[in-house]
C-alpha cells in the first residue's frame, strides 16, 4: 500500500502574532514545520510527503526539504486551495492520502498508523477526542452570550489531525471545494460529497498550535532535553538455532530459541529505546504472536524502533550493552556487533559500547542453559531532519 502524507502549511499563522509565519518558529532545536514533516517522514509506512508551504516561501524552500521523498508545492488562498494544490501532486499509486496540519507537531506514530489503517479499510477517517467538558450551544445577543442549548458531550468530539482518506475519496472531495462547496477541513468536504468518515482515537498530547500561550505550552513540552531507557533479553540456548548477537551471527554449537532470530543484544537495545521515549516493549511491537516476525531479523527490527522514535522527535545519543552468556566468548566479536548496532542505530560507532560477561556459573545462564544481556541508551530532544534516515 502506498500512502502519502500532505502538510498543510501554506497559512500565516496571524493569531500568534508572531513576525514569521508560524509554522517556522522554533520549538526546541527545531522548527514547528520540521517536528511536523519528520514525523512523516521517518513513518515506516509513509512513501512520500508533500509540503504545502506559502508561495513566497514555497519558490525557496528550508533546505532541509530537498529529501527525495519530500516535495513542496504552493498553497492557495484557502486551506481547502491548498490541499487540492497538492492533491493534484499526488503520485498515480498512491492507495492512501493523509492530511495534517503542521501546526500539530507532537503528532504520533501510532496514530498516523491509526489513520492510516481506518481509511484503507472504510473510505476515510480522522483523529478526534471525545469532548470531556459540557457542552452548551450559545447565540448572541449583542455583546453577551446567552445558553440555547446544551449538547450531550458523549455526541460531540473534538477533531485533529491527520486526516485520511483511499485517494478515490479524498479526490471527490477535492472535486467538491473546487465546485464551490466551503469546507473547513477535507472530512467536511467527504461528508458533503457522500462519504462516511470514521473517527480513530486521537491523542491529547496531538496538541494545535494556534496562540502565544499555546506555542509557550508546547515548548515547555520539548523543555526536556534527555531521556534515559533500560532494556533485558533471556533467551533459552537450543541445538538447531545460529547464534546472532547484535546482528552478527557467531560460531556455537547453540542458538538462542525464540519467534524472531532471538537476539537478545537486539531486543534489549530495543526495549532500552522504547523506554526511554516511553513508547511500550519489544513485545508490544514485535509481538511472538504475529507471522510476520517468524524468523525476522532484530537488527532490522532496531531500525525500524529508531525510526519510530526519530518521529517522536528523538535522537539516539548511546547505547550501553552488556551481554551474559558462558560460553563462547564473544570479545573476537564486539567490534563487529558495534559497527553492525551502530548502523542500525543510526549514531557513530564511537557511541556504542558492547560488554561480554559470564554468569560465573549461576543459574540457567552460568549453566550455559540461556543467554541474557542488559542495555541502557541515552536519547535527547531533536531527531534528524526529515528524510535523513532510509526507509
Amino acid at each position: 500500500m502506498h500512502v502519502t502524507a500532505i502538510i498543510a502549511a501554506a497559512g500565516e499563522g496571524r493569531r500568534l502574532g508572531a513576525a514569521v509565519p508560524k509554522q517556522l518558529l522554533q520549538i526546541g532545536d527545531r522548527s514547528i514545520l520540521e517536528r511536523s514533516v519528520a514525523a512523516f517522514a521517518s513513518h515506516e509506512r509513509v512513501n512520500d510527503v508533500i509540503v504545502v508551504l506559502p508561495p513566497a516561501l514555497a519558490t525557496t524552500p528550508p533546505d532541509w526539504l530537498s529529501a527525495d521523498d519530500v516535495r513542496v508545492v504552493a498553497g492557495g488562498a484557502r486551506r481547502q486551495d491548498s490541499v487540492a494544490n497538492a492533491f493534484d501532486r499526488v503520485l498515480p499509486e498512491s492507495d492512501v492520502v493523509l492530511v495534517h496540519d503542521a501546526a500539530r507537531p507532537f503528532v504520533s506514530p501510532e496514530l498516523i498508523s491509526r489513520s492510516i489503517d481506518a481509511a484503507a479499510e472504510f473510505g476515510a477517517a480522522i483523529a478526534a477526542l471525545p469532548a470531556s467538558d459540557t457542552v452548551k450551544r450559545v447565540e448572541l445577543e449583542g455583546t453577551q452570550a446567552l445558553i440555547v442549548e446544551t449538547i450531550p458531550r458523549e455526541s460531540v468530539y473534538l477533531a485533529q489531525t491527520p486526516q485520511a482518506f483511499r485517494r478515490e475519496v479524498l479526490g471527490a472531495a477535492v472535486a467538491l471545494g473546487r465546485g464551490g462547496v466551503e469546507a473547513t477541513d477535507e472530512a467536511m468536504l467527504a461528508e458533503r460529497a457522500g462519504h462516511p468518515v470514521r473517527v480513530v482515537e486521537g491523542d491529547p498530547a496531538n496538541v494545535k498550535i494556534t496562540t502565544a500561550r499555546d506555542l509557550d505550552a508546547a515548548r515547555r513540552q520539548s523543555a526536556v532535553t534527555t531521556r534515559i531507557g533500560t532494556g533485558y533479553d533471556l533467551h533459552r540456548l537450543v541445538e538447531g538455532r545460529p547464534l546472532i548477537i547484535g546482528g552478527v551471527t557467531i560460531p556455537s554449537d547453540q542458538g538462542a530459541f525464540g519467534h524472531s532470530d532471538a537476539d537478545v543484544a537486539c531486543h534489549a537495545v530495543i526495549d532500552a529505546v522504547l523506554g526511554a521515549v516511553c513508547a511500550g516493549n519489544v513485545g508490544q511491537h514485535y509481538p511472538d504472536t504475529d507471522p510476520r516476525w517468524k524468523g525476522a531479523s532484530s537488527i532490522q527490527m532496531v531500525r525500524d524502533t529508531v525510526r519510530l522514535v526519530h518521529a517522536r522527535g528523538f535522537a539516539i545519543e548511546n547505547v550501553d550493552v552488556t551481554v551474559i552468556l558462558e560460553r563462547p566468548k564473544i570479545a573476537p566479536f564486539i567490534e563487529r556487533i558495534r559497527t553492525e548496532l551502530a548502523a542500525a542505530l543510526d549514531i557513530a560507532v564511537d557511541c556504542v559500547n558492547v560488554k561480554g560477561k559470564t554468569n560465573e556459573g549461576v543459574d540457567a545462564v552460568g549453566r550455559g542453559e540461556a543467554i541474557a544481556a542488559h542495555a541502557v541508551a541515552l536519547l535527547s530532544a531533536g531527531s534528524p531532519v526529515a528524510g535523513s534516515s532510509a526507509k
